[in-house]
């Protein structure tokens, strides 16, 4: 049973969120907007998900949120934590599992970049010019990679349009911050010619070291730069042009886009990090192509991605490089016997690669080609009053690095679920699924300094397969004014891999006495357990509404203690008003002190509390919108370091930040 772990706290939460949302259940509302996922199965409602909880970001709620990161943008979702590694570079953590675990898509391809191999990477795909930014947890990511464990993020940017729009359409927006002399800048353009259409979009971000609150260190040792966190610069630019012809039958179309990034890495020995992607992706749909099929898609992708680490005087260190290639197909056929499914074919071919840039030798990791081929099958069916869906993927993984052993991994991941509307408004839904992962390349194959996280990698070519059971239980009320949810979930997982730095220090070519940790890639038996509630009230209408959650989650090695860098329990909520052209909110986060550590941890997080506004006033100008906006985040001006990040003694948040801009939409 997993119940007996969560704390009286949550369980209470949750009950008081159900009685006061059963108590107005007599309240009616205008019906809310439906925001479709579409990285999930049949591209499905927010809110209506069988194979896991979904969240989307869209609208003014993205654009109050964007920050320099992915990361930073999704820090404050439920269940969604981030790395924190400075501004430049910051991956969302999903209930406690991050890296690899965790599948950042950009229109439901694989953004390809190597974010997943190493904290200080960033993530290649950005964020203002996004139009939604989905979040799966769970077993619904075993659709886009069996590795996929803690859940996927799918960045929508509709680089190929899908409609032709009957005009030319878009959003210019200019933004400036005050902690870090930031200024932002982005456009995207929708135009549209008989069947033809074509967008464009494009953004730049320059934003210096950051202010902060006081000394970067945790303990409240002497700091010279005191209120300034040097090397936390960043440096961003994007553009992306794509088209497509669409007709009755359906479309395809093309899109080609690049996307770089400079950014400072604010160890305690500094250095900096000079990154550049190219992607080129093609997308097609074909209604009805066959009887009995309602839809054909097919997809591809091809990726150049290449970043250098760089020492304080620009000089290249170590150079990283990612070559990938992916397909995807799928075919969607109509009922049979009830059962409306897709099932599909995935391929991916990389090439990855981390060579010293004095010599060209293999610095960390060797130079390694990755193929995988993947079948997936995903039904769903109405069984009575439940509505039932199923799931399963069978992927075959090669790795061959150079100069070592190659590895080949077969794995099989399925998901069941059910959801029972017990009565009207309410639902209640279990699922349950087996994933599998292979071990990347880093994890088998490093034997070499990492100059950036301060250590020297050693992996172990002989590690298994992660084979993860996971059970998830939600109860929801879905209709009203009062909506609420809560999520019960666990996942127990075999030979889990994760790193241990044990104090011994080792230089550049691994003997001791030098100033690197050692970090050991290791593989022992894991549990992740969790909890998560949420109510709100008149989400998405005028006048006020109000927003809470509370979300918690624990992982432990067998026998062994805590997992490291875990996600603190918190309580979050927010106050917003809506009233003809005027928009305001408030919202407030508290995070708990954070002190189940891995045995090689020495300190604790402490608690913090994050407040933050925004006001946005909309003039209506010809046939355009003009919005200008005020956001102000940590108004406290607090001391925020987040427990999931490995520089959380040396490096804070950024302190209080007056952001403020205009947004033109026509």
């Amino acid at each position: 049973m997993i119940l007996h772990y969560f704390p009286r706290t949550i369980v209470a939460g949750a009950v008081l969120s159900a009685l006061s949302s059963l108590a107005c259940a007599q309240s009616v509302g205008k019906p809310m907007a439906t925001v479709i996922v579409t990285a999930a199965p049949f591209g499905s409602a927010e809110g209506d998900q069988i194979l896991s909880p979904a969240k989307v970001l869209s609208g003014d709620d993205l654009h109050n949120k964007v920050g320099g990161s992915l990361g930073e943008t999704l820090s404050h979702e439920l269940g969604v934590s981030a790395s924190a590694f400075g501004a430049g570079a910051s991956r969302p953590i999903i209930r406690g599992l991050e890296g690899s675990r965790v599948k950042v898509l950009e229109n439901g391809m694989a953004v390809s970049d190597i974010s997943g191999l190493s904290n200080d990477h960033a993530v290649a795909t950005d964020g203002p010019t996004a139009r939604q930014i989905e979040i799966l947890r769970g077993p619904a990511a075993l659709l886009y990679g069996s590795g996929a464990i803690g859940g996927l993020v799918n960045v929508v940017n509709d680089r190929i349009p899908t409609t032709v729009p009957a005009a030319a359409t878009g959003e210019v927006e200019g933004r400036v911050g005050s902690t870090d002399r930031s200024a932002t800048g982005s456009l995207a353009v929708d135009a549209g010619q008989g069947p033809f259409a074509i967008h464009l979009d494009a953004s730049a971000r320059d934003a210096g070291n950051y202010r902060i609150p006081g000394s970067r260190y945790a303990d409240g040792r002497t700091d010279a730069d005191a209120g300034m966190l040097q090397h936390s610069f960043n440096r961003q630019h994007s553009v992306g042009l794509g088209g497509a012809y669409i007709a009755d039958w359906g479309f395809a179309g093309a899109s080609v886009s690049a996307i770089g990034n400079d950014y400072g890495v604010p160890t305690l020995d500094a250095s900096q990090i000079s990154m550049q992607q190219r992607r080129y992706d093609f997308d097609s749909l074909v209604k009805e192509p066959l009887a009995g099929f309602e839809s054909f898609k097919f997809k591809s992708g091809y990726t150049n991605y290449r970043h250098s680490e760089l020492d304080l005087d620009g000089v290249p260190q170590t150079r990283f490089s990612n070559r990938s290639v992916e397909t995807r197909w799928e075919l969607t056929h109509k009922p049979v016997a009830g059962w409306h499914g897709t099932f599909g074919m995935q391929t991916e071919n990389t090439n990855f690669a981390a060579l010293n840039a004095r010599t060209g030798g293999p610095d960390t990791v060797p130079a390694t080609r990755s193929r995988s081929t993947s079948l997936f099958l995903v039904e769903e069916h109405k069984l009575g009053v439940l509505d039932v869906n199923a799931g399963a993927r069978y992927e075959q993984v090669e790795r061959t690095p150079d100069g070592n052993l190659s590895r080949n991994f077969k794995l099989g991941s399925y998901s069941a679920g059910a959801l029972w509307p017990f009565m009207a408004g309410y639902s209640t839904s279990l699922t349950a699924s087996i994933a599998q992962r292979a071990p990347t390349a880093d994890e088998l194959y490093a034997g070499g300094p990492h100059d950036s996280t301060n250590t020297f990698d050693i992996g172990n070519a002989n590690f298994e397969k992660e084979n993860s059971r996971n059970i998830e239980l939600s109860l929801q009320k879905t209709a009203g004014l009062w909506r609420w949810k809560t999520n019960l979930f666990q996942n127990k997982v075999k030979n889990f891999v994760y790193g241990e730095i044990d104090g011994t220090l080792l230089d550049d070519e691994g003997n001791v006495g030098g100033s690197l940790r050692q970090r050991q890639f290791r593989q022992a038996g894991a549990t992740i357990r969790g909890a998560e509630a949420e109510l709100s009230y008149n989400l998405g209408h005028d006048g006020v509404s109000w927003h809470a959650f509370v979300d918690r989650s624990r992982g432990s090695l067998d026998n062994a203690g805590s997992l490291p860098l875990q996600p603190a329990t918190r309580l979050g909520g927010d106050v917003g008003y809506r009233q003809g052209p005027w928009r305001a909110g408030v919202s407030a986060l508290h995070a708990l002190k954070q002190d189940h550590l891995a045995t090689y941890e020495s300190t604790p997080t402490g608690a913090y509390s994050e407040l933050d506004l925004n006001l946005s006033y909309t003039q209506r100008v010809g046939d355009n919108d003009v919005t200008y906006f005020a956001l102000v985040k940590n108004l406290l001006n607090e001391d925020i370091r987040y427990s999931t990040s490995v520089l959380k003694d040396v490096v804070p948040l950024p302190g209080r930040n007056l952001v403020m801009g205009v947004r033109l939409r026509f």
